[in-house]
């Protein structure tokens, strides 16, 4: 869940970062507002795990670098906390966050499913080396996968209740039923 942090007025970039280095609560960033993140399900921390748990065995020992919630995903003037996500490219400079990600997972909720399918989509959409972004949903088993074809062209594939796909990075396969294992 997302809240509209109380601020007097736009915050700049570099104040946004400095805010968070210190906050007790994390907050996104849009190009100026700042959002509170309020904290999740356990259902919902289980999936993202589950996933993170899988991408980081796959990592392991190679390029790719995986993270889960707290680390910052920046996009020009955007700052997001994807639930899960990979980089595979060179590491920034700035320690709190990447911006050049090869995948991102979200794990919806009635109170972020229409940002993470709108907002975050297009968002991320615009993030030049992104592969793949995941949408996970915590109510039932459904990915809904949103990723690049070879002509780098936008492509939406669902799964429901059953079956896999392949994750371009790190490059390793997953099934609904290791995503939603426990559960």
């Amino acid at each position: 869940m997302v809240e509209r942090a109380a601020t007097q007025g736009p915050l700049s970039v570099e104040d946004y970062l400095e805010m968070e280095k210190t906050a007790t609560v994390r907050h996104e960033y849009v190009a100026g507002e700042v959002y509170a993140m309020t904290g999740a399900s356990r259902r919902h921390n289980r999936i993202a795990g589950n996933v993170y748990r899988r991408l980081a065995d796959a990592a392991a020992g190679g390029p790719c670098r995986v993270y889960m919630e707290t680390v910052k995903l920046r996009i020009d003037d955007v700052f997001y906390y994807p639930d899960v996500m990979a980089a595979c490219g060179t590491e920034p400079d700035d320690p709190y966050y990447e911006d050049a990600p090869c995948l991102v997972v979200e794990v919806v909720s009635p109170g972020t499913e229409s940002t993470d399918r709108r907002e975050k989509l297009a968002a991320y959409r615009r993030v030049p080396g992104l592969k793949a972004y995941l949408i996970l949903d915590q109510e039932r088993m459904l990915v809904e996968r949103h990723f690049r074809d070879e002509e780098g062209v936008w492509i939406r594939a669902d799964l429901v209740d059953e079956g896999g796909f392949s994750v371009p990075c790190p490059e390793m396969s997953l099934t609904l039923a290791e995503i939603y294992e426990g559960l």
